[in-house]
Parts: C-alpha cells; structure tokens; sequence
C-alpha cells in the first residue's frame, strides 16, 4: 500500500523545489512562481483522482466520465495541467508554454479565477534570466514538483494541502524582510483575532486588507461550519492572485476577493454604498504614507466624517473605513495598528476621542514586541464593537510580556492566546461599572475602565495609564548594606598592600 504523503512531505518537497530561485530572485518574486506551481499540480492531481473514480464508476465510459467532470468545481484543459507541462519540459518556448496553460486555466474557470494569474510572468527575462538559464529554472521546477503527488486519496488529511500552502506563505514571509508585512499576518496572531472576534454562523466577514487571506481563512474555521461569506480586498496585484489561490485551496472559492485600493477604491460595494458586514478584522499596513488624505473630505461615502487622519499617517483611515463597513447595531472590528494610534494627538486623537464618545471603542490589547514580519515595534489590537449597548467601559490588557521567545521573531503560544481571549470573555461577562473608577480584572495585566477615567485621561489609550505594571524594588537593609561596603573596603586595603609588597619585590 503506498505511503500517504504528510504536510511536511509536501514542506520539504515544496522547499527544496525553491533552491532552483534562491539567489536569483528574492523571496517576494519567486514565491509567486513556487506557489502557482503548487496550486498547477494540486489541480492537475484532484482532476485525475476525479476522471479516475467517474472511469471505475461508469466502466471507462467515455461520454458519461467527460459529463460528469463538466459539473466539478473546476475545469482543468488538457494543455493546462501539470503533466502536458511536464512533457514539454525541455522546449525552447518553456516559459511561454507555461503562460499559456495558465491563461487557459483562467478562461475555463473565470468565476473562481479570473485574472489570478496575470500578474505571473513564467518567461520574464527580467526575474528569470535569458531563455538558456530561464528554461533550465523552469525544467528543474516541473522535475521538483513531480515528485509530488497531490491525489485527495493519497494525501494524510483534508486540508493539507492548504496548510502546506500556509507554510510556505510563512516561510516565504521569514525570508522578505520588510516586505512581508504586505502579504502576511503570523498565523498565531490571525488565531487570536478571530478568537476575539468569534465569528458565528451565517456572517458575512471581511478583510479590506486582505493580504494572502490566511487572516479570512482562519475568521472562516472559527465559525465551526460552512454556513459564513468570506470577502477582501487586497491592493497588491500579486498578492490578490495568492489570496484567490489561498481561497480555492482551502475551499473557499467562493470567496469575493476584490483587487484594488481600499481606502480610495473599495470594490466591495452594494449598489453604491459599502457593503455592511458581521465581523471586519485586518492588518493594515502601519502609518501608511501618502494614503490619500487629499480626497478624503470629498470621499462619497463619508467615511471621515469624524475627521481626516495626517497625510502620512493612514491608520485611522483603515480604522474608520472598517468602522463604516460593520453593521449598525451588531457589527464588530478587531484591527491591528501601533501604538502611536492610542495616543497620538491633533487629528488623530480627535478621531479617537469621537470614536470613544460614540461608544464603539471594547478593547485595546498590548501585544508584545518582535511579532510581525518586517517590523519589531510592538502593536496593539482595538476591538470595536457597535452592539455595546449601555455599557460604556473600555477593556485594556498588556500582554506584552507574554510571548515565546524566538531568534529572529518572537511569537504567541496556545497559552498565551488563551489567557487574552479568556481575559476578554470575562469582561464581556461582566456587569458594568456602577461608579466611575475602574476595576482591576487580573494584577499587572488587565483592567476595566471607566469613560470618565478614559475622559479624564484625554481620551489617550496609552495602556499603562491603565493597567499598572509596576514592580516594587526589594527594599534595601541599610545597615547591611553598610556592612557590606566596609567589608569590601577593607578586602581593597589588603589587596593593595599585597600588591605594593609583590612591587617592592620585583624592584619597583
């Protein structure tokens, strides 16, 4: 019986296929090429285990075999799949082959891939050298992917092919640097943003910044059912086609993943007004630079009616236009921003002073330095949430000193992510206060705030104004401490007789 290939077969193969890239191109270009590649011959392997069970099912009748695969989820021409390719791996025309088949792809499956792989140019000279270097690059790709074999039936679990797929999106962000942050959130992080967030069944979610989706995919799994919408947007021409992948992979084609910029061209619209959601959670690229402040006062869909953020700082333009998307009522936003947004003044800080006396403001959670890809400054997740009713207290927790400890990143363990999502349930449990000073939830760790407390703080956020981290130095014996300095006085004064003696002695 044929051993069934595990995710960290598919890792190493996967893994070892990039060395064909490295030092040619940098991770952020080749990961393009290793993932399309993955997501060719994961469909070329699904459509023969498909033709193989309708074959056994209608005794290799043609007709009926060709019938029944026209009603699958995808087509899959025969110039498109992985294994014409590989037969044509030592033509002149490679590259072009290949764009071809992934042109063809696209027209058979415009619903779920439309445009997904204009972006890909497998015969750029450009990234992948002259035709002589490039057809070897590519003839050694195809010869590396060969050695998997993707048939649903010879794989160890459903979804592993989608989660070799994240694998190597975090792999490929561990080696882009500053660039990462474009396409990646840690997968310990999007954990905890849809713990927070708890998605139920029936909602429609949304990420405006949607990166590779891997955010959207876990928002989906929370939801422990199929009955939830997924949509996004994603600015990035490359990273949109690995968010639409990243969906078919994972199942999820259906997902709505729109290409362009959020804050000054959202896609994701209902007639002419923006599309409302249950749940909208993202990573927004941190005090984004010229974002578009200059057409934000003539923005048709009012989104910055509480103000307009600094020119070359856009992280309440992503805060407000989530806002505006969450449905009146019940809609909720977890998004991830630095610290500079709890407290930074002018326009900024009337923004958030609004967003406060609005009485949509929940949480604010302190999480620790050194998480993010292409970034070592600490952030913090906000929890918005128009369904607070009555109770206007304002949760903060600093969990900055919870991590696992890593060499180049620090990360999050089941343990710590527990004990915020845990911490936040208690607040929601929680009656309101009655007076106007807060209340300790747990020492050093988290607090419940009143608004009169956040009012007389100037509507800054800044955690520790909240929850007291402080730690009380030991308190020092001065009579022992004196003891100790005259101790080692006196050790001083004979080591240094002892050493004028050794001087004397040598004549000095």
């Amino acid at each position: 019986m044929q051993k069934k290939l595990t995710q960290s077969d598919i890792n190493n193969i996967v893994w070892k296929a990039c060395d064909t890239f490295r030092g040619t191109i940098d991770a952020t270009q080749y990961k393009d090429y290793i993932l399309t590649m993955l997501f060719l011959k994961y469909v070329t392997d699904v459509w023969k285990d498909k033709k193989a069970v309708y074959a056994e099912k209608y005794n290799n009748d043609e007709v009926r075999i060709e019938r029944a695969l026209r009603n699958e989820r995808f087509q899959l021409p025969a110039e498109s799949s992985f294994d014409y390719l590989f037969e044509q791996r030592n033509e002149s025309n490679l590259g072009e082959l290949i764009n071809i088949a992934l042109e063809k792809l696209e027209d058979a499956n415009r619903s779920k891939l439309e445009r997904v792989f204009r972006n890909i140019d497998f015969n750029s000279e450009a990234n992948l050298g002259q035709t002589k270097d490039r057809n070897r690059r590519l003839k050694n790709l195809l010869v590396d992917f060969s050695e998997l074999d993707l048939q649903p039936s010879h794989l160890e679990g459903n979804d592993i092919i989608g989660d070799a797929y994240e694998f190597l999106i975090a792999r490929f962000a561990s080696d882009a640097g500053k660039k990462a942050g474009e396409f990646y959130t840690p997968a310990e992080v999007s954990t905890l943003l849809a713990k927070l967030l708890a998605p139920q069944p029936g909602n429609r979610i949304c990420d405006p910044t949607c990166g590779s989706g891997s955010l959207l995919i876990k928002l989906g799994r929370e939801v422990g059912s199929n009955n939830f919408s997924l949509y996004g947007q994603e600015n990035n021409g490359s990273t949109w086609a690995l968010a639409r992948m990243n969906m078919f992979l994972h199942e999820m084609d259906n997902a709505d993943i729109e290409w362009g910029d959020t804050i000054n061209n959202p896609k994701l619209l209902e007639g002419d007004q923006l599309m409302k959601f249950h749940i909208v959670a993202a990573n927004p690229p941190f005090s984004l630079d010229k974002w578009g402040a200059e057409n934000a006062m003539a923005d048709q869909y009012n989104r910055f009616h509480r103000g307009i953020p600094p020119k070359s700082k856009g992280d309440f333009a992503f805060v407000t236009h989530m806002i505006e998307t969450a449905y009146e009522d019940i809609g909720r936003v977890g998004v991830i921003v630095p610290h500079g947004v709890l407290f930074r003044g002018s326009s900024e800080g009337k923004i958030r002073e609004q967003l406060i006396k609005e009485n949509l403001l929940e949480a604010v959670i302190g999480l620790p330095a050194n998480l993010f890809y292409g970034t070592g400054i600490p952030a913090s997740i906000l929890i918005f949430n128009k369904g607070k009713g009555d109770n206007k207290d304002v949760l903060f927790i600093d969990a900055s000193r919870e991590y696992e400890s890593g060499k180049n990143q620090n990360s999050l363990s089941e343990a710590n992510i527990h004990h915020i999502v845990e911490t936040y349930k208690t607040f929601k449990a929680g009656a309101s206060l009655k007076a106007d000073e807060g209340l300790v939830i747990e020492d050093k760790y988290a607090y419940r705030a009143s608004l009169k407390e956040i009012e007389e703080n100037d509507y800054n956020l800044n955690i520790p104004r909240y929850v007291d981290t402080f730690e009380e130095e030991e308190p020092v014996d001065i009579a022992e401490t004196q003891k100790e300095i005259s101790r080692l006085k006196s050790e001083l004064v004979n080591v240094e007789n002892k050493m004028n003696e050794y001087l004397k002695e040598l004549g000095f």
